[in-house]
């Protein structure tokens, strides 16, 4: 079975195991503050709010979830799909989000996506169902495995804080792109989504602000 990240026991557990093997991070982690657990219940509204997030201020994408959510009740992939456009656009959904979200709806509903069970599958497994949906890419998948389905080896590398974050905590000469910072990442693994909790959690510190979607 896939290990999950469900408690802060298992932040602290990855935090030491990440301290013993990298002293960088042991350094970050003593200025980070809390790296905080962050999960959220599987299912359609937990992966709306990661397609809501996406190139929009925190505050934007918390403010479209909430009438997205008041809109459409409950928030199901029948009930997005029953909806329409026009409750989609006024919820401040963009045309490309309606999309996506109406193919993670109508993939959930044949049966074609569960997201429920990615929790207990292989990383790369769930990584190639969600992404075979249109308008699903590895960024949204990716947070979605981490804090939804809970997986403890995830380092969504596309994220420009985490490589900001990066950048600096490394003492890289630029900010690494994403595939560097994934092959950076390989030395943290079997705790990887625990070292982006924590990139997040110093990056957070530094701007003086929420970074973590």
């Amino acid at each position: 079975m896939q290990r999950t990240i469900a408690t802060t026991a298992d932040i602290a557990e990855g935090l030491g195991h990440l301290a013993r093997t990298d002293k960088r991070l042991a350094a970050a982690i003593a200025s980070a503050g809390e790296v905080p657990l962050r999960r959220s219940e599987p299912g359609f509204a937990s992966l709306a709010s990661i397609v809501v997030s996406q190139q929009v201020s925190k505050a934007s994408a918390d403010a479209i979830q909430k009438r997205l959510e008041g809109l459409i009740v409950p928030l199901t992939p029948g009930q997005f799909l029953a909806a329409g456009e026009e409750t989609w656009r006024l919820a401040g959904l963009s045309r490309p989000k309606q999309r996506t979200l109406a193919a993670i709806s109508q993939a959930v509903i044949d049966g074609a996506l569960d997201l429920n069970g990615l929790c207990d599958l292989p990383a790369q497994t769930a990584m190639d169902q969600l992404t075979a949906v249109h308008g699903v890419g590895p960024w949204t998948a990716e947070v979605y495995l981490l804090f939804a389905a809970g997986h403890a080896d995830i380092m969504p590398a596309g994220d420009l804080a985490l490589q900001a974050a990066a950048h600096r905590i490394l003492g890289l000469d630029q900010r690494p792109t994403a595939k560097e910072l994934r092959d950076l990442a390989e030395s943290w693994a079997p705790w990887r989504g625990v070292a982006a909790r924590l990139l997040w959690a110093w990056y957070g510190q530094e701007a003086g602000r929420a970074v973590m979607p």
